[in-house]
């Protein structure tokens, strides 16, 4: 019955947002001056203007599942974003509960989490 959700994240800026995204490999699907829409093979985010946001106190984000994460970080890791600060990217990590994972926080403060399963053993 349900096939997707996703996430709603705010912007100060659509056009830099749209160009960071970009960066990211998504396409744009709609955008307007208040509003963003960007699709990346099953993934889906979209984007509201929000010019007063303080992206060192956004606490918004989305967790990406992607089905090879290992790619995923060999892509996103050579976009050589810093590892602290805002924009930055948290390494690919695996975790004690079965996952390795990885982070981006884009110039905005949106956390992107993506992750996925270990194999067993």
């Amino acid at each position: 019955m349900l096939e997707k959700l996703s996430p709603i994240l705010p912007s100060r800026d659509i056009a830099r947002t749209e160009a960071f995204w970009h960066g990211l490999g998504f396409e744009t699907e709609y955008i307007d001056a208040d509003y963003l829409l960007m699709k990346r093979e099953g993934a889906e985010v979209h984007f509201f203007a929000h010019s007063t946001l303080n992206p060192a106190q956004n606490d918004h984000g989305a967790y990406l599942r992607p089905s090879d994460i290992r790619a995923l970080h060999a892509e996103w890791s050579a976009l050589d974003l810093p590892d602290r600060g805002i924009p930055r990217y948290v390494a690919l990590e695996e975790k004690p509960w079965g996952m390795a994972e990885l982070a981006l926080i884009d110039p905005d403060g949106n956390l992107v989490r993506a992750g996925q399963e270990l194999p067993l053993g």
